[in-house]
């Protein structure tokens, strides 16, 4: 492995994959932000809304919001936008939506405010799925 990893950019992202908001803040309470980032998936972020992670960025912490946006590209460009003025750190989109779509989402993401990746294919997939 390469590099050091700093304190103010760490590389271990924690996965808050919890059915509620009180569980994920309380698990969160025992986490360092200066030493790790969150990750919010698409049950917490149904069951506790945008202001889990402002919560979340409230203490310190670096946000991944993990919820594959895969729709029309105006919606996803949007949701995009509307990701990054929540002060989310990363976000991610799914690439089966296109290339209309994924551009749309590069264009809805100002330059330094948000990092924004495409997911190809989930890990659940198997060959007899493909």
């Amino acid at each position: 492995m390469g590099g050091s990893c700093s304190m103010s950019d760490p590389r271990i992202i924690v996965a808050l994959d919890f059915p509620s908001a009180e569980l994920a803040i309380a698990f969160a309470a025992k986490l360092d932000p200066a030493t790790c980032r969150v990750k919010v998936g698409k049950e917490l972020f149904t069951a506790a809304g945008p202001w889990l992670v402002e919560s979340l960025t409230d203490k310190g912490f670096d946000v991944f919001l993990d919820l594959k946006f895969h729709d029309i590209p105006t919606t996803v460009a949007n949701a995009c936008r509307a990701a990054a003025k929540l002060g989310v750190w990363m976000m991610n989109v799914h690439a089966l939506g296109g290339r209309k779509m994924l551009a749309a989402a590069r264009d809805a993401v100002s330059p330094g405010s948000a990092k924004l990746i495409a997911v190809t294919l989930l890990t659940s997939l198997g060959p007899t799925d493909l």
